[in-house]
């Protein structure tokens, strides 16, 4: 089979059992927070505007994502557009309060120049109240689309866990049902990097969609198991976050061969320096890719969107270069062969949906 498979970011499909339906491609807001780096104002309105121009109509933020800063770009830049015609997304669990020791706008928990507050976990009644109200004003907007409960579970808060559960079980949840219930919100979930998390929210209370980060990738298809057939049997809605597993499915390893001197140490998986076994599994991805004269970042961002639980896949940008670059790669056309290739090396799961299906 040599024909090729395309998708457009503009295209739709609806959030678990609501009416809302969000595009192919999201915009994932947490690097317009200064993630690892600063962003001005004027590069964060740059790459939503370029956004909007792709196509992409969902953009997800969050009050951590440079301690409020991601939030104020977003809300700025979308503020004059007509608020029906996109889908605003954003997290609650943590409140945010000033900060005015020395520590303000140090670089802190990976953001460059974060503005002057300090992130507070709380996941109780009235913190998910609260945390929405402070989003309402910050964003500039009279209602938010999505609202995620953000970083609950054990990847998180460690021994921890069980005490931040029972705010969100005890309280939290209530708080998402009666803002659902009310209209303010049209879809409540989670936002998390685990799937145990999805799975006991799903256990406890109704959701309508999780936005899932690294845990449906090239890399990763452990979800197969049991989350992915059980959201498809509630109804609930996966927002796949970190297809590049943070970075490594971007970049490759390529050039670490090219490059003379070039160090592994670059190569960043999961929020860290990337393991010897997943370095040799991308470079194998990679020249199946070659072979089939495709881009890995092009397979990378289209694999998860063929599941039929995935309705939007996210991308991260810092600048307009970088969205269209994303964009460019999630609409390109990628040969059946090459889903084929991938399933006979042993390098995916051969029950995960390709878009060839």
């Amino acid at each position: 089979m040599t024909g090729g498979t395309q998708v457009a970011v503009g295209q739709r499909r609806r959030i678990g059992r609501t009416s809302l339906e969000v595009t192919a491609l999201g915009l994932g807001c947490a690097g317009l927070g200064g993630l690892y780096r600063d962003i001005k104002e004027a590069d964060a309105r740059a790459t939503i505007d370029a956004a909007w121009e792709a196509g992409v109509r969902l953009f997800d933020t969050a009050p951590y994502y440079g301690y409020t800063k991601s939030e104020h770009y977003v809300g700025a830049a979308l503020r004059e557009r007509a608020r029906d015609m996109y889908v605003l997304s954003t997290k609650a669990g943590r409140i945010m309060r000033p900060d005015r020791g020395e520590t303000a706008r140090a670089p802190r928990d990976g953001w460059a120049h974060p503005l002057p507050f300090t992130p507070v976990y709380d996941y109780t009644y009235d913190g998910i109240l609260r945390s929405f109200d402070d989003s309402l004003q910050r964003l500039g907007v009279a209602r938010i689309d999505m609202l995620l409960v953000h970083d609950i579970g054990a990847f998180t808060h460690g021994e921890r866990s069980a005490h931040y559960w029972r705010q969100l079980s005890e309280g939290g949840f209530k708080a998402l049902d009666v803002l659902r219930a009310a209209g303010a919100v049209r879809a409540v979930g989670l936002g998390v990097n685990e799937q145990a998390a999805v799975l006991d929210a799903m256990r406890e209370f109704e959701i309508d969609c999780a936005l899932l980060a690294g845990r449906y990738t090239l890399l990763e298809q452990q979800t197969l198991d049991v989350l992915l057939p059980e959201c498809e049997r509630r109804g609930v809605s996966i927002l796949v976050g970190g297809a590049f597993n943070s970075g490594i499915l971007a970049r490759g390893v390529r050039h670490l061969r090219d490059t003379p001197g070039a160090a592994s140490s670059t190569l960043k998986f999961n929020y860290g320096d990337a393991p010897a076994a997943v370095v040799e599994r991308v470079a194998r991805i990679e020249a199946v890719c070659d072979a089939h004269g495709v881009a890995l970042p092009s397979a990378a961002l289209r694999f998860p969107y063929a599941h039929g639980a995935v309705a939007c896949v996210l991308t991260g940008a810092s600048d307009a270069g970088e969205l269209w670059q994303n964009a460019a790669a999630f609409a390109a056309p990628i040969p059946v062969a090459l889903w084929d290739a991938l399933r006979s090396e042993g390098l995916l799961d051969p029950r995960a949906p390709t878009p060839d299906a």
